[in-house]
């Protein structure tokens, strides 16, 4: 999959095949479902890393990574370097919030509230870019909300936690929004992607400084857990992300987003021993019929 979404490194498509189009959302799904999968071992593993500390890891490992992938194919690493500038600070705007949030808050609560992102995508590409979602992607939107809350059971007792979820939320909108924007001028996929690993962790690394927070692991099973981060929520799944979105449009892109807590349920239904509650399956269901919504266009005139 990832080599046939990669077949057109630099250029992006006016007109892409159903094929090259079913690629890109098969590949957003599996990035939905690797980081559906993240809930509950960054939880497991706080009492073990520092938040911030494990953002900073994660994504400079991801970055080693990327950049060796970049060498091997003769490209520079940092040409255009404002444009992983300004990914990176949002990637890490995003994930350090998001990790600090889970210490604070439910894993229910954060996957609800980080979903929301389904909601800020459209309203701010209308209010910032200009660009006007169509009927049908409103309404998967509206759609996926609904599945949202009955997947994740409601919001329960918010908490500070939950407002700096929020806040990553939010920054999760204007990472697709701005990537999207990027990559549709020429940026090329690669370089953004080690870019934004790069600035991200080593401005979490900078952070873990300057407010002398801890550095050390006292788990061997979490340094595992940070290898797991690095090489597949972070490296292939924003790697694919990136190349999807040369042929996908934001909106769509949060719709399929959106399945990320139906993937967390159902990783903590089968691997978490958590109970099997069919309303929140129904709730899952919602936001996979937003999905088909969001790929109907209105017939030509």
């Amino acid at each position: 999959m990832l080599e046939e979404i990669s077949a057109s490194d630099n250029t992006v498509e006016s007109t892409p095949s159903r094929k090259k189009i079913l690629l890109a959302d098969l590949g957003l799904l599996y990035s939905s479902a690797i980081w559906g999968s993240t809930f509950f071992l960054v939880k497991n593993s706080l009492d073990s890393i520092n938040p911030v500390t494990m953002v900073a890891y994660r994504f400079l490992l991801a970055a080693v990574l990327m950049g060796i992938v970049l060498r091997l194919q003769g490209k520079t690493l940092f040409k255009n370097f404002s444009s992983g500038i300004i990914l990176g600070a949002l990637l890490a705007l995003l994930y350090v919030p998001q990790t600090i949030g889970l210490g604070y808050t439910t894993a229910a609560n954060s996957a609800f509230i980080t979903g929301l992102f389904v909601v800020f995508v459209p309203v701010l590409s209308f209010t910032l870019l200009k660009e006007k979602p169509r009927r049908a992607q409103w309404l998967a939107v509206i759609i996926s909300l609904a599945g949202l809350w009955l997947l994740t059971g409601s919001l329960q007792k918010i908490n500070l936690g939950d407002l700096i979820t929020l806040f990553a939320a939010f920054t999760n909108a204007l990472l697709i929004l701005l990537a999207d924007r990027f990559i549709h001028n020429g940026g090329d996929v690669y370089q953004l992607t080690f870019q934004q690993f790069f600035v991200a962790g080593a401005g979490s690394l900078a952070a873990t400084f300057i407010f002398k927070q801890p550095l050390a692991v006292h788990s061997l099973q979490v340094i595992w857990v940070v290898v797991f981060l690095a090489v597949f929520p972070s490296l292939s799944a924003f790697f694919i992300q990136f190349k999807a979105q040369e042929l996908t449009s934001p909106v769509k892109v949060s719709v399929i987003f959106a399945t990320e807590p139906v993937f967390a349920g159902i990783f903590a239904w089968t691997l978490g021993g958590e109970t099997f509650i069919p309303l929140r399956a129904f709730g899952g269901l919602l936001i996979f019929l937003a999905m088909i919504v969001s790929t109907v266009r209105a017939p030509a005139p």
